[in-house]
């Protein structure tokens, strides 16, 4: 069982990053993209989170066994695949500014709930909510903060927030599914929540909710990625499809790709620079990481 990914430390108000209205048209963002492929035996499954030193996380397929493992790419080309101990299947969401990491994996044991964990060179340490049967960490913050999501019961999931050894509740007011998906260092997260099989962007910050949703979204919309100065990435949701994009100071742009069917975003860092995944096909991608504007 796992989640697409589209599965405090300084008080900032929101409205100074986050104005709720865009009412123009999107634009497409401006991108000078560079791409990478999967390492040999291997497909991409997903393309998420990048750290400031341009390490992308994500997941890989084994094409023999279709086991699901997790990598870090790092920004001189090469690929470190990682599977957590005593696990079936593990992913890599998040990457911290200092290289600690955020994943989830399955465990192969019976019986094989979710359990998430953090991951610095070596050091590796299981994070599991109290109680709760699935447990899934999707990033952490250069203070060690985390945000991720538990299972609540069998028909709610809700988000959380670890910091200094405490949890807290990230649970959007009326949804029984929410999903943290990043911590800024000034401890602004970004995440997504479901109604039905709607999702809707928020931003959270010390237990306030700010709704942000691309404009005529079928589907709707997944925040994937912040940075500290509150720039935001996402996907938004037409059909079968997810499309990537930015939004800063009220505006949301559209990241494209030339040729591709679709482009998707999985994180942002500091500096602007988007990861993500680029779909020829359905089954056919490469991954990417972009300076937008």
């Amino acid at each position: 069982m796992s989640l697409p990914r589209f599965v405090s430390v300084f008080v900032i108000a929101l409205t100074v990053f986050l104005p709720i209205a865009a009412v123009h048209a999107a634009e497409t963002a401006s991108c000078t993209f560079e791409t990478f492929t999967a390492p040999p035996g291997y497909s991409l499954s997903a393309v998420n989170g990048i750290a400031d030193d341009g390490t992308v996380v994500g997941q890989l397929v084994d094409n023999n066994t279709q086991a699901l493992v997790a990598f870090t790419y790092s920004a001189t080309g090469g690929f470190t695949r990682y599977s957590a101990p005593n696990s079936l299947s593990t992913w890599l969401y998040g990457r911290s500014p200092s290289g600690m990491n955020a994943g989830a994996y399955q465990a192969s044991a019976y019986p094989s709930g979710m359990h998430g964990f953090l991951l610095q060179g070596s050091q590796f340490a299981a994070v599991n909510y109290p109680g709760a049967k699935n447990t899934w960490l999707f990033d952490v913050n250069q203070q060690g903060a985390a945000v991720g999501s538990f299972s609540a019961s069998p028909t709610v999931t809700k988000g959380f927030l670890l910091a200094n050894g405490t949890y807290s509740i990230i649970a959007y007011p009326g949804a029984n599914f929410s999903y943290p998906q990043a911590i800024s260092n000034n401890g602004l997260v970004a995440g997504y929540y479901l109604v039905g099989a709607v999702s809707y962007g928020f931003v959270w910050h010390n237990g306030d909710f700010t709704a942000i949703n691309y404009p005529k979204a079928e589907y709707g919309t997944a925040l994937v990625g912040i940075n500290n100065s509150g720039v935001i990435v996402g996907n938004y949701f037409n059909g079968d499809f997810g499309f990537g994009f930015l939004y800063e100071n009220g505006a949301f742009k559209k990241i494209v790709y030339s040729g591709a069917k679709y482009t998707t975003a999985g994180g942002i860092n500091d500096s602007g620079v988007v990861s993500g995944q680029i779909f020829y096909s359905d089954t056919d991608s490469v991954g990417f990481t972009a300076a937008c504007k």
